[in-house]
């Protein structure tokens, strides 16, 4: 790939994705050259329906169709990041299928702005986070993609979770979804409607606690597949763990009221995350063990969080 595509990749990443673009720029450059032109392919995608205001339906239907055409190889690359990613897909083997699957999630946030069930959501998650996952993990090349592969799905799921739990305001103030299942709200007395007036209470707490213990479980999954990648990955990717599960810290710091602020992390405490990784990696190189020390997911063994990594349902 040429310089400039990978650079046109990089300043995609560096402004639209700066959690992950942190954890990537430990990545051998082997990978992080690939993993910059994937993340701006998926960014692209993805604006084609998230910055879609006015733009009718078939319009954005239209524009992902070329995107799929083009990042298939059937149609010539409009732009560097394309062009890249059309030598990416033949140079590493990226299976037509996992492109396909993303381009068909993409196309499912035109009409579908509600899911019924986690059983509904995973399936979309099968195109966007699964997908991804499939496509790092043909970059990075482990040993036995076959071991590794499960559980960067896992992970891959376990990171998009969080962003919907993290960004519920964002997303029903500005592109009228909500990512969170209708069973697990509607078992805890939660509506649509409330979710669109931005009416926090106890209810809507119980039901994002709910889905945060989920969502911890993809992660214990995922990271328990670190181990699988080569040893110059497992660092890099168990960072963007630990950066991506400490917003649920600040979820649960907030008393799950994700509706009147969206939790952000600042740069102090993101580079607090990655010195405090680094430490115990160097000391250990089991990155189970050090998720378990370091990140903002409670031990399996109580389910429960400790004042380490917030506090509890509000009674307030």
């Amino acid at each position: 790939m040429k310089q400039e595509h990978i650079d046109a990749g990089e300043e995609i990443q560096r402004r639209t994705g700066r959690t992950f673009y942190l954890a990537t720029r430990f990545l051998p450059e082997r990978v992080r050259n690939p993993t910059h032109v994937l993340y701006a392919f998926f960014r692209i995608a993805d604006e084609v329906v998230d910055d879609a205001d006015g733009v009718p339906p078939a319009e954005q239907a239209a524009e992902l169709e070329r995107l799929r055409e083009e990042a298939l190889g059937e149609r010539e690359p409009d732009g560097p990041v394309l062009t890249a990613f059309q030598e990416l897909r033949e140079r590493h083997a990226i299976p037509e299928e996992s492109i396909d699957e993303f381009v068909d999630a993409m196309k499912t946030d035109i009409e579908k702005s509600r899911y019924r069930s986690y059983e509904e959501l995973e399936a979309y998650m099968r195109g966007s986070a699964a997908a991804v996952g499939v496509m790092m993990t043909a970059i990075m090349d482990p040993e036995s993609r076959e071991t590794a592969l499960p559980h960067a799905i896992k992970l891959g799921e376990a990171f998009q979770m969080t962003n919907f739990l993290r960004d519920v305001r964002e997303d029903i103030v500005e592109r009228d979804r909500i990512y969170l299942p209708g069973e697990t709200l509607r078992a805890h007395g939660v509506t649509d409607a409330q979710i669109e007036r931005l009416e926090m209470d106890e209810s809507f707490a119980a039901a994002m606690a709910e889905e945060l213990r989920r969502t911890e479980e993809l992660y214990r999954e995922g990271v328990a597949g670190i181990r699988y990648l080569p040893e110059d990955c497992q660092l890099p990717v168990l960072l963007a763990a630990v950066l991506y599960a400490e917003h649920h810290r600040l979820i649960r710091k907030q008393g799950y009221d994700v509706l009147s602020e969206e939790p952000s992390l600042s740069t102090a405490r993101k580079l607090y995350c990655l010195a405090k990784t680094r430490w115990h990696w160097h000391w250990n190189r089991d990155p189970e063990a050090v998720f378990r020390r370091v990140s903002a997911v409670p031990p399996v063994e109580t389910g429960r969080p400790s004042p380490e990594h917030g506090e509890g349902i509000p009674t307030r």
